[in-house]
């Protein structure tokens, strides 16, 4: 019985160490060598070099100052309920409950809120056609990027709000516009927070 019983608990251990312990170490050790950035969640800093965000991670810019992301369907529990997980409120771009609205093209309740949005849009100085992404969310509610179009349509706001040229924030927009991977894979995309830090870089002042 021992004799049987001692490999098996050796093997037990062995594998433990190995898979649980060194091959773990192992992998986060060549991915903090080979991929840093990556490996430590894309990370990206201010002026004073403290993060002040994730390129993966959309961030809710509200200021008429600054171009604004996709809209984020994610929620929060509700504070004035703390024992109800059945109560929330809005909480874009909240990393904690990655979500989208789950709401259908023959949704009345979607149809309402994209006419709203693209009114809410026109009202604000946005011009040109209103692209799709400007007024939908994304399946995971975090999307961190644009189109260069829906930038692109907040270039007179931005620009009226700064006191900048239009032409100017054009440039800066196709700046930070990143092409498609390998020139095939993906579509043209502008991350709204390195847009945002280029613009405070611009013109600092913003709110």
């Amino acid at each position: 019985m021992l004799s049987q019983l001692r490999p098996a608990v050796v093997l037990l251990l062995l594998f433990s160490a190995l898979t649980g312990l060194v091959y773990p170490l192992a992998i986060t050790a060549i991915a903090q060598a080979a991929l840093s950035y990556s490996a430590n969640g894309s990370l990206i800093a201010g002026k004073d070099g403290a993060p002040i965000g994730s390129a993966l991670i959309g961030q809710n810019f509200a200021s008429d100052k600054y171009f604004h992301g996709r809209p984020s369907a994610t929620q929060a529990q509700d504070p004035a309920h703390p024992d109800d997980s059945s109560k929330t409120i809005d909480a874009p771009y909240n990393a904690a409950n990655s979500t989208g609205s789950n709401l259908g093209p023959t949704s009345q309740k979607l149809v309402d809120r994209v006419k709203a949005d693209i009114d809410a849009r026109r009202a604000a100085g946005w011009s040109g056609p209103i692209p799709a992404d400007a007024v939908t969310t994304s399946a995971s509610g975090l999307d961190p990027e644009i189109s260069p179009q829906t930038a692109l349509a907040q270039v007179p706001a931005v620009a009226k709000a700064r006191g900048l040229s239009e032409e100017k924030l054009r440039a800066l927009v196709a700046a930070q516009t990143d092409g498609r991977a390998l020139g095939l894979i993906g579509e043209p995309r502008v991350n709204v927070l390195r847009l945002n830090l280029a613009l405070d870089a611009l013109a600092p002042g913003g709110a």
